[in-house]
């Protein structure tokens, strides 16, 4: 096995589960949304999500990230209690068919991970780092769950608009510090950090962080990486996101010898064919 410069070693207790990502897993998207940007990941019936669900844990997924709430660009409002009766119910029909899966909920919502916590979840995964919700950090700390922390500035309406940084890696590494330093002081360590490519970043920006990705190692934490079809991908290709599996093929590949733990994909087949590869490349059996 080849030298491993990426900090890979880290392994969660979450009371009698233990969560190893010594190696690098894949996280299957779920959405429970009407308006999620790629169409194919769109779950409108308990039959459409048992049959998806079903397919991804055959297909290899460790964790299944379900949300309710579309923080794709400009996307509109949705109520607390619209996002509950979306994400609840779904973990629920999921533990009653397949009771090992380990979920993931995509909320920055409090309320919303409590009671995603209590029905089962042991992932919270936050695109606003603790920003849309300033209970958020007592909330995670007070379970025993993973907290994934993400950088975002503004909201899926603004962020569009926040894509000026004084110097892009360091501004993120002092979001990241600031953030995980008021977690350990609630003597929570079950950090992942999630860039967050297409977060208030140009498609050039999300290069150049790709690329460099590696750097966020200095936290000696897990890296999440989600550029599942994105635009950063169907633009740069002049395709639609439909149309962007190949490319984020070739990225996830990149994402993995930069440092990623966790690959977040709408295709959970390719992304574990991705790691396989990876491991040989790497001398891993």
């Amino acid at each position: 096995m080849k030298d491993n410069k990426y900090n890979r070693l880290n392994s969660f207790e979450l009371g009698s589960i233990n969560i190893d990502l010594t190696l690098p897993k894949v996280m299957g998207i779920i959405n429970t949304t009407p308006d999620s940007f790629y169409e194919g990941s769109r779950n409108q019936s308990d039959k459409q999500l048992l049959t998806t669900v079903e397919k991804m844990l055959d297909e290899g997924a460790d964790f299944l990230d379900i949300g309710g709430y579309s923080t794709r660009p400009n996307a509109p409002e949705v109520s607390v209690d619209e996002e509950i009766q979306r994400v609840i119910p779904a973990i629920e029909l999921i533990l009653k068919e397949f009771p090992k899966t380990i979920i993931s909920v995509d909320t920055f919502r409090s309320k919303v991970a409590k009671q995603a916590i209590d029905g089962g979840a042991l992932i919270i995964n936050d695109v606003t780092g603790g920003n849309g919700d300033k209970n958020m950090f007592s909330t995670v700390a007070n379970e025993a769950v993973i907290y994934i922390l993400m950088h975002m500035k503004g909201t899926p309406k603004t962020m569009q608009n926040l894509i000026h940084y004084a110097d892009i890696f360091e501004d993120i590494k002092l979001y990241f510090k600031q953030k995980i330093q008021k977690l350990n002081a609630l003597n929570f360590n079950s950090i992942v950090l999630d860039i967050g490519y297409g977060f208030a970043k140009t498609t050039d920006q999300n290069f150049e962080l790709l690329e460099q990705q590696d750097q966020f190692s200095v936290f000696g934490l897990p890296i999440l990486t989600g550029i599942s079809r994105k635009s950063m991908i169907y633009k740069s290709l002049n395709i639609k996101s439909e149309e962007a599996l190949n490319g984020t093929t070739a990225l996830n590949m990149i994402a993995l010898e930069r440092g990623s733990s966790i690959l977040r994909v709408h295709d959970v087949k390719e992304a574990k064919e991705t790691v396989e590869l990876w491991k040989r490349l790497n001398g891993i059996k």
